[in-house]
Parts: structure tokens; C-alpha cells; sequence
């Protein structure tokens, strides 16, 4: 792609008819019913199809991600994503990313009003998880001020990373550009392995512990959201390989910014208020006199 004009093309562009949203929706229901066989070890016919569910339903995922993207993008490589289009575009991704934030929302609701209301007696079984204190009694929690620590100093260095590869793309530094992306993805996925080293490693679980719960469902949910991330850059990364991106019209590399942008400050939540409001006062896992 040069930046030469693009084809005048007038008004908004409707797109042909497309199976990814019917083929993406029933890929998902797959995933969600995998992983509810699988969580509750549930048999069928003597066999247990909740693994084979949920990596069917993964791989249906990923393979309609590919090509919903490639259709996306062939139409950008067409001359259809006007200025019109690309304003519906920003608009849509900024309603997306709202719809996130209170995706999170929920999570941290769900957090607080288990830890503020750790002693409520009105709330059935709270008294008996909980002690009536926060983290739970007999909880060790893990030390914040180290792997989660330099975790938040990979994925802000990350962030930052990405912030430098979109300013050289805009001042026409492509090599400067891929570079700098790559690094980006590169500490996205050290992130990831870090995180999945630490839940190998957690002194809790998520059964029968609502600190575990909590815990868990608020990063985990925040690790698949890199996860999602990572694809996004690297995504863009080959097209930028391909030359498909020019420093004018890089639309799809700028939601790709604003996502991972967004996952950092998530992040950046949930360590402040998790990781370490969250276990202050409790025992940390192999701390002398620890337990």
C-alpha cells in the first residue's frame, strides 16, 4: 500500500453477506459448552468430551478471527474504508472498548463487595469463607512486590513499546515501526507465560474459596484479553510486513494501539487494587514465619 489516493468511493460501504457471525457464534457456544463439561468433569456415554469440546471450539475461534480479519482486510486493501467508514469504524471500536471496561467492572464489583463485605452476616456462608476478614483466614496470598511486580513493569514497558512503533509509523520510520512492534508482542507473551507460571505456582485455588474466585476470575479474564491482544499485534505485524500499512492510513493498527492501551490499564487496576490492597495483611507464600 502507497499513499496514493484511494478509489473516491462515496458513502457508507455494506458489506457482502457473511457467514463469520453465525459460524463465530456457534464456534463460541462450543467453547462455553467445553468448558462447562470440562470444569464439571461431566460424562457422556462413559466419555468425557469437554476437552475435545473446548479445543474444537478454540480452534473454530482462531480459524473464524482469520478469516473475518482477512475479509476486513481486503476490503481495506479495495478502497472501501472512506473517511465515512473509517469514522464508523472509530466509533465502533471506541463503543467496543466502553463495552469492555464494563466487562471489568463487573469484576471488580464482584471483588470488592466480597472483600469490604467480608463480615457481612446477611450474605449466606460469608462468615464461614471468610473469618469476617480480607484475604480470608488461613489464605497465603502471593507476594505482590514480585512476580506480579515485574510482570506490571513487562506489560507497561509493552505498552510503551507499542505507543513508540504507532509514532514511527506516523513519521514514516517503517523499520523503526516493525521493530518496535515486535518488542511489544514479545514482552505480551513473556507476560502470558509469566502469569501462567504464576497460577501453576498460587497457594489458592479457585474451588472453594471466594479470594480464589475472585482472584482468579478478574486476571484470568484480564490474561485472555492479552492473549486476544497479542493475535491483534502480531496480526498487524505481518501486515506491516506486507506493507499494507502507511503512515496516513493505518486504521487497523490504531484499534490494535487503543486495545493493548487499554489492557495495560486494566492491568494497572488490578494490581493496585488485587494484588496489593487486596492480600495486604494476609501471609505471602514462603515468607518466613509465613502461614
Amino acid at each position: 500500500m502507497t499513499d496514493a489516493p484511494m478509489p473516491v468511493r462515496q458513502g457508507f460501504h455494506l458489506v457482502e453477506p457473511s457467514p463469520w457471525p453465525i459460524v463465530g457464534a456457534g464456534f463460541v457456544f462450543l467453547t462455553a459448552l467445553g468448558l462447562i463439561v470440562f470444569m464439571k468433569d461431566l460424562a457422556i456415554a462413559g466419555l468425557r468430551p469437554g476437552p475435545g469440546l473446548l479445543l474444537i471450539g478454540i480452534a473454530g475461534i482462531l480459524f473464524t478471527m482469520a478469516g473475518w480479519w482477512r475479509d476486513v482486510i481486503l476490503e481495506a486493501e479495495g478502497g472501501y474504508h472512506n473517511p465515512v467508514v473509517r469514522h464508523g469504524l472509530t466509533l465502533g471500536m471506541l463503543l467496543f472498548i466502553a463495552s469492555e471496561v464494563m466487562f471489568f467492572v463487573a469484576w471488580f464489583w464482584a471483588f470488592f463487595a466480597s472483600s469490604l463485605g467480608a463480615h457481612d452476616p446477611q450474605v449466606y456462608g460469608r462468615l464461614d469463607f471468610t473469618g469476617g476478614i480480607w484475604p480470608p483466614k488461613g489464605v497465603e496470598v502471593l507476594d505482590p512486590l514480585r512476580l506480579p511486580l515485574m510482570n506490571t513493569f513487562v506489560l507497561v514497558t509493552s505498552s510503551f513499546a507499542v505507543n513508540v512503533a504507532h509514532d514511527n509509523l506516523r513519521e514514516g520510520d517503517r523499520r523503526g515501526f516493525k521493530n518496535f512492534l515486535a518488542l511489544g508482542i514479545a514482552l505480551g507473551v513473556l507476560f502470558v507465560f509469566t502469569q501462567a507460571y504464576e497460577y501453576i505456582h498460587a497457594p489458592f485455588a479457585f474451588k472453594n474459596s471466594i479470594y480464589g474466585a475472585t482472584f482468579f476470575m478478574a486476571t484470568g479474564f484480564h490474561g485472555a484479553h492479552v492473549i486476544i491482544g497479542v493475535i491483534f499485534l502480531f496480526v498487524c505485524l505481518a501486515r506491516a510486513w506486507a506493507g499494507q500499512f502507511t503512515p496516513r492510513q493505518h486504521t487497523g493498527f490504531q484499534f490494535a494501539a487503543w486495545y493493548w492501551h487499554f489492557v495495560d490499564v486494566v492491568w494497572i487496576f488490578l494490581f493496585s487494587c488485587i494484588y496489593i490492597w487486596g492480600s495486604w495483611g494476609a501471609p505471602i507464600e514462603g515468607a518466613v514465619g509465613g502461614g
